[in-house]
């Protein structure tokens, strides 16, 4: 049986608007009644996700920063901290970029520096990092990382950003989590990866998990996971590794995979 559902945000539960579908609180009460656990699992900032789903504060399990920041009723479960100097050498290797920002994700809050503060930048930063501060360099930040991300304004992350990045693969990995991002965390921490932790210690099975995704950023998380649920507009590497397929984030896919579950008896 089911006991804990995963869902990534965007592309995934929340529809082409950026909004939760209708029906997610009735479904989330169903879930309650049946003692499944459900977690918002994205690379979203942990006060992000409580600024969406406001009312769940205490009741959901947050793995937030593509995993790197697990917590649950306000503490931390697990998190992922970032060679410091390394990370910020990163953060320097995309600066003279026309149109690319940079984000360093700390523990306590998510750091962007001041000559590159425009109205484009901070209307994106709102969507994903709510706790951000504007600081004049990185070097001044007293912070634990444990993400660094980029942004590129033209949407073209994977052909602007990535090139500069690649070279610290290896202490770190670099993935892009859409045509306009790119994340880069520790080698050995991915949404699965925390996953598997969250499973160790609520000592569930991957048989006893569920997990809805539709980009790259969560390929581990689908291999983590039996119930494993590919968006329809998902990427095509995504739909090979799912068992399973649902609607499109537009049609509320991830509600209606759900409720199939509940309906064919297999959560609780």
């Amino acid at each position: 049986m089911i006991k804990l559902i995963m869902s990534d945000m965007d592309g995934t539960l929340l529809d082409e608007n950026g909004q939760l579908p209708a029906g997610f609180d009735d479904i989330i009460r169903q879930l309650r009644e049946r003692g499944v656990l459900f977690a918002p699992c994205s690379g979203r900032q942990y006060y992000s996700l409580l600024e969406t789903f406001k009312g769940y504060e205490d009741e959901f399990l947050f793995l937030a920063e593509n995993g790197t920041m697990v917590r649950f009723q306000g503490k931390e479960v697990f998190s992922s901290v970032m060679r410091r100097s390394l990370g910020e050498k990163a953060l320097q290797a995309t600066q003279d970029i026309p149109g690319v920002y940079e984000v360093f994700c700390g523990k306590q809050d998510a750091y962007v520096l001041r000559p590159k503060m425009n109205e484009t930048f901070a209307a994106e930063l709102r969507k994903y990092y709510t706790h951000t501060q504007v600081v004049d360099s990185f070097a001044e930040i007293d912070d634990e990382m444990i993400k660094a991300s980029f942004f590129d304004e033209r949407g073209r992350a994977g052909e602007r950003i990535y090139p500069y990045l690649k070279c610290y693969r290896g202490p770190f990995q670099v993935a892009t989590s859409s045509d306009y991002w790119v994340d880069m965390m520790r080698f050995d921490i991915n949404k699965g990866i925390a996953i598997q932790q969250v499973q160790k210690k609520l000592h569930i099975t991957p048989m006893e998990c569920a997990a809805f995704g539709d980009y790259m950023n969560d390929a581990e998380m689908m291999s983590s996971v039996y119930y494993s649920f590919a968006m329809e507009n998902a990427h095509p590497k995504i739909k090979e590794l799912a068992r399973f397929q649902t609607a499109s984030n537009k049609e509320h896919g991830v509600l209606q995979g759900i409720q199939k579950l509940i309906d064919d008896g297999l959560c609780g």
